[in-house]
């Protein structure tokens, strides 16, 4: 049987435009939640997000391809370009067996806002000829097989917030059934626009708190909906043999994977969590061997009042008595929710939460949701003795993803 491993992580987030920033201060608890600065929010009740801080595209691209892509692309390409580096991938592997699975929920939404705004102001001569090729939600994925020469698989994976989730699953398949010996794959999201808010507001997702502690609060009972972030996560996935023979550097391996479909509502998860609580039962085979208190859950974890109650309810009847001993965690609390590359992002912390032995914390879980009774790791990292991981995502439609890493040994 094949094993899959992980060889190499990028990632740009609110509280990190590194693997390494970004992990540092999950492990500290730093809130990356503040005031949009992206457009002037004057009309709107909506004035927090989690925006990339200080973002250069030009450290990795260069100006020709900063006009032609969306700020989701340039996202991807910024992560992907850490995560190459890291892996040592790109001179050492045939481009027809490098495969892209990577996605975004909702694609090109800056390119699509600027360029109506074009059309209604000046018309049809002045909306650019670049306006598809930059704003379609396959572009990101194409980019990168085209920046890379992958000439094997490139599917574009889009299932909303569990994108990111679902790329690294199929690209763990395509891995361990011999369609691709590695994989770039992931999720990236750019949609703090004044549509792409209001839309979220208006369908009642959003947490509407101008205090930034009291805006994204998982697991509280004081949770009021979701804080939009933005931002990317790339993980190589690589066929353990050919990580070994190149004497690649390997973080952890990927053991589990499972996608199922509430089938429910296009919004709302089904609350009796019978398809999320599968997903989590089928990654979890990967790791049966393994007790409760050895592993890390990384949740979905929204802050939003039937996510998380639906989540908590998820775990107990995947887990059963064991759910209880988990070590869980909502990184969101910190990044917000990037959407389609929340999945992505998350799966790294849930590696190097592995790797390092530290649970990075919910942090402003001042009030406990009884409904909400796991151990959610509140405020403060704390250190465990983990064997295993997982990270958990669900998206609008009723999409159900989650993904198992296992601490990696060469037995």
């Amino acid at each position: 049987m094949k094993r899959v491993v992980i060889t190499g992580l990028g990632a740009i987030t609110p509280i990190g435009n590194t693997v390494a920033e970004f992990w540092q201060n999950l492990v500290l608890g730093v809130n990356g939640i503040e005031a949009i600065t992206h457009y002037d929010t004057t009309a709107s009740k909506f004035k927090l997000a989690g925006e990339i801080k200080d973002f250069d595209p030009l450290i990795h691209l260069e100006k020709a391809d900063v006009r032609k892509t969306d700020l989701f692309v340039q996202y991807a390409l910024y992560a992907a370009a850490e995560a190459m580096a890291d892996s040592g991938l790109e001179s050492k592997i045939d481009p027809a067996e490098l495969a892209v699975y990577f996605g975004s929920g909702i694609g090109g939404f800056n390119t699509l806002c600027q360029e109506h705004q074009q059309l209604l102001q000046y018309g049809p001569k002045k909306v650019s000829s670049m306006l598809i090729p930059k704003m379609i939600s396959n572009i990101a994925a194409a980019q990168l097989a085209i920046r890379y020469h992958a000439t094997g698989p490139c599917l574009a994976v889009c299932t909303a917030c569990a994108t990111g989730t679902t790329a690294i699953g199929e690209a763990y398949r395509a891995i361990l059934h011999g369609y691709a010996t590695a994989a770039l794959c992931g999720g990236t999201e750019a949609a703090i626009t004044p549509l792409a808010v209001t839309g979220f507001g208006n369908c009642q997702a959003l947490n509407p708190s101008e205090n930034k502690e009291e805006a994204s609060l998982p697991f509280d009972l004081r949770r009021g909906g979701f804080v939009i972030a933005e931002g990317a996560g790339v993980l190589i996935l690589e066929d353990y043999d050919h990580a070994v023979a190149r004497k690649a550097k390997i973080y952890a391996e990927i053991v589990g994977y499972g996608s199922t479909c509430d089938a429910h509502h296009v919004t709302a998860p089904d609350p009796n969590a019978t398809a999320s609580a599968k997903a989590i039962s089928d990654a979890r085979k990967g790791l049966v061997d393994l007790p409760a208190n050895a592993l890390y859950f990384n949740a979905h974890g929204t802050g939003t009042l039937l996510n998380d109650t639906t989540e908590t309810t998820a775990l107990k009847k995947a887990f059963g008595e064991e759910a209880k001993d988990l070590h869980i965690s909502s990184t969101k609390s910190m990044t917000g929710h990037m959407l389609g590359a929340a999945g992505a992002v998350e799966a790294i912390a849930a590696i190097l939460a592995l790797q390092e032995g530290i649970i990075p914390p919910t942090i402003n879980l001042h009030h406990a949701d009884p409904a909400c009774d796991l151990d959610y790791t509140p405020n403060f990292a704390i250190k465990a003795n983990l064997a295993g991981s997982m990270s958990n995502s669900l998206g609008f439609g009723g999409h159900n993803a989650c993904v198992a890493f296992r601490k990696w040994s060469k037995a």
